[in-house]
């Protein structure tokens, strides 16, 4: 066994349900919005649409291997025919299932996007698996994401494993419940990460702090341990940092209005740490990372719009001028 990029996190089938019959509310008092249908009626609904087998880690796997790197999946599955079609999708798009667990008796995650104009709000719901790590041999990169609260001793065993691995570099990408947990809880893995990413709300919320744009968040956020955070602002763009240098990256152009915007974050985030993982600087990773998310936001679903490695050069190499990270 011999992986180049190992991602490690809960997966999922996702079912859109696409809304036309709803409205947004603006919440006055601290401007968040709200998905709004009518109260104890009948909604019509447009569409459902079942996608398997995602999941930011599933994502990142994905990712990876349409990148061409050798990509595997940590993950835990019940056995039931969402888990297994969850498996075939995999293999479909060229993921080994080597260090996927399949739990006796147990149901497989299952989610509800509710899907209105290019947005969506997710009903998520992670079962408690007994979560343990399997034997992850070398891989270059290991990309860690959202888990359920079941799966918290996970960190301190990936945590042990990077300490006995310290040739191994580590991306984290955040979930929900590791973003809840805080800081102090998952501190061996923000200090032992190479490259990090969420966006500004996360980011305001795992470093407590209610002001500041995106560059000031990636500066807070490389003080307390990551090598590199990216911090993503959806369409208005993306911030970066190392230990010396802070860039801003717009978002690619395209002609086309996003059709679902699920999975654009993780497109961003994998792709610039796969970038990373085949030995691009990181000016030259955030330049491949929007690439990917434009794409991904076309189709339904995160996986779809994924490009292969030639693809996402063509877009490259046919970009403006001007799209080039920015020093701040």
């Amino acid at each position: 066994m011999s992986f180049e990029f190992i991602a490690i996190g809960d997966i999922t089938t996702d079912a859109f349900i696409k809304l036309s019959d709803a409205h947004i509310n603006k919440n006055l008092k601290d401007g968040s919005k709200e998905l709004c249908v009518r109260f104890a009626d009948k909604i019509p609904y447009d569409k459902v649409t079942l996608v398997p087998a995602v999941g930011n880690a599933p994502n990142a796997a994905v990712a990876a291997a349409r990148l061409g790197l050798k990509s595997a999946l940590h993950t835990n599955l019940g056995d039931d025919m969402f888990g297994e079609e969850d498996l075939v999708q995999l293999k479909k798009q060229g993921v080994a299932t080597d260090l996927v667990r399949v739990h006796k008796g147990q149901p497989s995650n299952y989610h509800f996007v509710l899907w209105f104009k290019a947005e969506r709000t997710i009903l998520v719901k992670h079962y408690d698996y007994e979560y343990k790590l399997e034997d992850l041999g070398s891989p270059w990169w290991i990309y860690v994401s959202s888990l359920g609260e079941a799966g918290l001793p996970l960190h301190d065993q990936i945590a042990d494993y990077l300490e006995e691995n310290p040739d191994i570099k580590m991306a984290f990408q955040p979930g929900t419940f590791q973003i809840k947990c805080g800081y102090e809880r998952l501190e061996r893995i923000y200090k032992r990460t190479e490259v990090f990413f969420c966006n500004v709300q996360e980011a305001q919320d795992i470093l407590e702090s209610s002001e500041g744009h995106g560059g000031k968040l990636a500066r807070e956020m490389v003080s307390r341990g990551p090598k590199i955070a990216c911090i993503t602002d959806g369409p208005l763009g993306a911030f970066a940092c190392d230990d010396t240098d802070t860039w801003f990256m717009p978002i690619y152009p395209d002609e086309n209005p996003p059709y679902e915007r699920t999975g654009a974050g993780d497109a961003f985030s994998s792709t610039v740490a796969i970038a990373l993982s085949l030995g691009k600087s990181l000016p030259e990773a955030l330049r491949w990372g929007p690439i990917n998310s434009m794409s991904a936001v076309q189709k339904i679903g995160a996986q779809e719009g994924l490009l292969t490695r030639e693809q996402l050069l063509e877009y490259l190499e046919k970009a403006p001028v001007d799209y080039q990270p920015k020093k701040l």
